[in-house]
């Protein structure tokens, strides 16, 4: 069975995002004008930025976990210049996040430990590690060349 780290990050984002559409994971109705942090000038222009993000973060949990809500702040958040100087960073918008992880949490994807953040639970980690094995074999039934270690 493939993992995570066995796909191309894009790929599997892009089909998460498909599936959690699907699934009861709404998204909230300030998302068409909310920016996505301090550091952007713009909302976001995809009209499925919200699902994006939260397929994004289950697989930023998966690998990674468990991990807080700051270090996603961190990790989302981006350069914003400061006059002449070089770009200051900002962190990501805690909102976005934050309700984000109480979507996959109400899902099941996702547990929560005290003190220690959010990790991957038993069902998120099977539908993510189903998912994978899909993706991989798709990509090599279109390139049988395809060289695969594990």
């Amino acid at each position: 069975m493939a993992k995570v780290y066995d796909v191309p990050p894009d790929l599997l984002i892009s089909r998460l995002t498909d599936i959690l559409k699907n699934e009861d994971i709404p998204a909230p109705p300030w998302t068409s004008f909310v920016k996505t942090g301090a550091h952007a000038e713009k909302p976001p222009q995809n009209r499925d930025w919200w699902h994006t993000r939260c397929a994004s973060i289950l697989r930023k949990i998966y690998l990674n976990g468990p991990i807080g809500t700051n270090e996603l702040r961190n990790v989302y958040g981006g350069g914003k210049p400061s006059g002449y100087g070089a770009a200051h960073h900002k962190d990501a918008s805690g909102a976005i996040i934050r309700t984000a992880l109480q979507g996959l949490e109400k899902l099941g994807y996702v547990e929560k430990i005290a003190k220690k953040g959010r990790v991957i639970s038993k069902q998120g980690m099977q539908k993510l590690d189903k998912l994978s094995t899909e993706i991989l074999k798709e990509l090599i039934a279109e390139n049988p060349k395809l060289k695969i270690y594990s």
